[in-house]
């Protein structure tokens, strides 16, 4: 073979293969630990391969769900603080597939930038892999895209996708009817949704990422970065119980939007703003921002990640179902005839 007269490389060009292969290298004892029956190959393949009766199912149905971190990632780069954002991804696909009533069985990844740092991509997949150990699902595989060009120097991008499984007659939203309870379970801050309005906030607000956070002991670039809460074993666990009818992932679009998804045409709900104890994030960014409980409440969770519709007389199994999970739930508030959702109370 003769060489070219420039003699140009993929290096040159700006791709960086090693780097590509030392990333594969060192993510692999982390995804390794993700493991779990079902899982028939490792990292390195062009597809990966998952066996759903070694899995345990016997009439499933697939279910599939993918996301990104949005804006979330600004104060991630621009802070250094990229370790929670892996799990945020897996946050983001997993909560809403548990919401059809399936677990979470793999999840694979997209990690785009221009330059490939190799330490700052190993930490965000170490994170990937984190979130995944902790729903039972494989980090199965993924890919790394270097793209020079296309990213200015230090940012990247994520994006996830997860697959999961439900036997046929477990599928959810199901017999959702007037006098269904509404339980709640409670975010740690903002989550992964609404980072656009925060970021003009702390704009208005005259501060930077590095200034102690107004609502927490540390700075504010930490404060907001908590990663997204994981609700699939609760939900799960909820489902085990039985009398689930429902459940419903808060984010972008608040309650306000979010608890109608799961709700037939003809049902309201009902929801006591004052059974809810918001993060002290919120109450901040209404301040900082002059921002109406309305709009608070159909940007942000404003305190509630996830929503369960429960059968009157199986509240009691739930609520002790998702206690043995960690889980502290609460009662907003229950169905009755009519469309979108009410709220009683205050915010704050």
């Amino acid at each position: 073979m003769t060489q070219g007269k420039n003699g140009l490389t993929y290096s040159d060009a700006g791709v960086d293969i090693t780097a590509g292969n030392d990333l594969v290298d060192r993510i692999k004892p982390a995804a390794a630990r993700t493991k779990r029956p079902g899982v028939m190959d490792g990292l390195g393949g062009f597809g990966a391969l998952f066996d759903l009766k070694a899995a345990g199912y016997e009439d499933p149905i697939l279910v599939a769900a993918t996301d990104g971190v949005g804006t979330k990632l600004r104060i991630a780069i621009d802070t250094g603080h990229v370790d929670g954002v892996g799990i945020d991804l897996v946050a983001m696909c997993v909560n809403d597939l548990v919401c059809q009533g399936a677990e979470p069985l793999f999840f694979l990844d997209y990690f785009a930038t221009g330059a490939l740092d190799v330490d700052t991509g190993a930490r965000v997949v170490e994170g990937i892999a984190a979130g995944c150990a902790e729903v039972g699902a494989a980090l199965i595989g993924g890919e790394t895209a270097e793209m020079p060009g296309m990213y200015p120097d230090g940012d990247f991008d994520l994006a996830g996708f997860a697959v999961g499984a439900m036997e046929r007659d477990q599928s959810l939203p199901r017999d959702v009817a007037a006098g269904d309870v509404l339980i709640g379970l409670g975010s740690n801050g903002v989550h992964s949704n609404g980072y656009s309005l925060v970021r003009r906030v702390i704009e208005v607000a005259g501060l930077s990422f590095d200034d102690p956070a107004p609502f927490a002991d540390s700075s504010l670039g930490e404060a907001l970065l908590a990663p997204t809460r994981l609700y699939v074993r609760a939900v799960l666990a909820a489902l085990r119980s039985g009398g689930l009818h429902a459940a419903a992932h808060i984010t972008g679009g608040g309650l306000t939007e979010n608890l109608p998804r799961v709700l037939p045409e003809g049902l309201g709900a009902s929801v006591d703003l004052s059974t809810i104890t918001p993060p002290a994030v919120f109450a901040w960014l209404a301040e900082a921002g002059g921002i109406a409980e309305a709009e608070m409440l159909r940007t942000f969770n404003c305190g509630v990640g996830m929503v369960l519709v429960v059968a009157p007389d199986a509240v009691d199994g739930v609520m002790v179902a998702l206690r043995a999970e960690g889980e502290d739930p609460v009662v907003l508030g229950a169905l009755s005839e009519g469309e979108g959702v009410t709220f009683t109370g205050a915010l704050f």
